[in-house]
């Protein structure tokens, strides 16, 4: 049974209400017009960056709770979500975007189009881009793949920050200077990098003992306190490129504002040489800022919400003051169980299982009461998912109901059942 729903009251003091548990409540909420503080302003950010390097962490640190669902697994965000931060008089609006992934990859991974499209229609729709890096990636962490590089081209009067995350897995913090200097072409906010070593070569390294490095501090990569420091070269005082192969990029890259923007990169051979020289970059030279931090441990992400709140435009609110994400809860439920099932069941398993909510209602003492039932495709697939003794299928749903509760502020009792498909005849 579903409660009274009432309109919900203003708050513009940035304290979020809990999510409303049923889907009447939140479409009521995503539905209502907001009252618009005098000078209101507003920033659409879209946050884009190879499969799992940490962009729903990131949404969710920045959103101060779990909204959204994380896993070590590639592709745990399957579409276009958005999460809400309204504080004082500016409101963020945060674009969950799956990672980006080309066609052909999708392809072979029998991926949805939803998550090669979605992160193209985010960039439409933003204002500013977050470009999320992985550095503790040893594979993918010194370029940024063609894909981001083709999406941030075709998107070039987006201002853009690259966000270098989870700092706290790197050992070699001096990495962070090189990775910086690759991924942003020597160039950033149109001024180039200069690194500066402080460290002097001891006359006899062998009785030097070695120095504890801390993690920089994250702001555009200005000060190293013990290995060097990255600064800006004050001399160049506008966006300058280094070398002759970037002529071809301004050519293909026009002015952004200008009439022959969108048809010129739609022309085929503007396409073509697009392509060949973005195939030939590491880094993208037009980053506003760099930003060095760990989402998972919510280190520098409070310098990075005030960035970004600087960065927000005059304009009126889009949601009410009491949304925290355009999501409806039932799909929160089974994000947040998939991602459970993401992180303990092997390969590709967890992503042949089928959600369906059996039961969905509010208890007597206001505690949410759900059942879940999970349609797996094979019987190996069912013993696995219910481990030895119901184990794992219970850690699952203890798991999750925990994530539930601090999603919607309540009590949740959470039931999953196991069962296998039945073929059609």
């Amino acid at each position: 049974m579903f409660g009274a729903v009432e309109k919900p009251k203003e708050d513009k003091a940035g304290h979020h209400a809990a999510i409303p548990p049923h889907r009447v409540d939140q479409e009521i909420l995503l539905t209502t017009q907001p009252a618009q503080p005098e000078n209101a302003r507003i920033l659409k950010v879209a946050i884009i960056g190879a499969p799992n390097s940490g962009k729903s962490t990131l949404s969710n640190q920045l959103l101060g709770r779990k909204i959204f669902p994380v896993s070590k697994k590639v592709h745990t965000t399957r579409c276009l979500a958005q999460g809400v931060i309204s504080e004082d008089e500016t409101q963020i609006i945060l674009l969950d975007t799956p990672g980006l992934t080309s066609p052909s990859k999708g392809k072979r991974h029998h991926l949805e189009r939803s998550l090669i499209n979605d992160p193209l229609t985010s960039m439409q729709r933003a204002d500013f881009v977050l470009v999320m890096v992985d550095v503790s990636d040893h594979w993918t962490r010194s370029h940024l793949s063609y894909d981001v590089l083709k999406c941030l081209a075709q998107n070039i009067h987006l201002p853009a920050a690259l966000i270098l995350n989870k700092v706290d897995l790197l050992k070699n913090k001096g990495l962070l200077l090189a990775l910086t200097v690759e991924l942003t072409e020597g160039f950033v906010n149109g001024k180039k990098l200069k690194v500066k070593s402080r460290l002097k070569k001891p006359e006899n390294s062998a009785d030097c003992p070695k120095k504890i490095l801390k993690v920089p501090a994250a702001n555009a990569a200005e000060r190293f306190a013990h290995e060097g420091k990255l600064v800006v070269d004050s001399e160049s005082s506008s966006f300058k490129l280094n070398s002759d192969t970037d002529e071809e990029l301004r050519n293909v890259l026009p002015t952004s504002g200008s009439a022959e923007y969108d048809s010129k990169l739609n022309t085929a051979s503007q396409d073509l040489a697009l392509s060949k020289r973005l195939k030939s970059m590491k880094g993208w030279p037009y980053f506003r800022e760099v930003f060095m931090l760990s989402a998972i441990n919510g280190d520098e992400v409070e310098t990075l919400k005030r960035f970004l709140a600087k960065q927000a435009k005059p304009g009126p609110w889009v949601f009410h003051s009491e949304v925290v994400t355009d999501q409806l809860p039932q799909e929160i439920c089974e994000n947040i169980i998939r991602e459970k099932l993401l992180e303990y069941l092997p390969q590709e398993v967890p992503y042949s299982v089928t959600q369906s909510t059996e039961q969905w209602e509010e208890g007597k003492s206001g505690e949410l009461l759900i059942v879940q039932k999970l349609l797996v495709v094979k019987e190996n697939h069912a013993k696995m998912l219910i481990g030895p003794g119901g184990h794992l299928i219970k850690r699952i749903a203890q798991e999750a109901g925990i994530d539930l509760m601090n999603a919607f502020m309540r009590d949740v009792k959470l039931n999953l059942s196991v069962n296998v498909k039945k073929c059609a005849h």
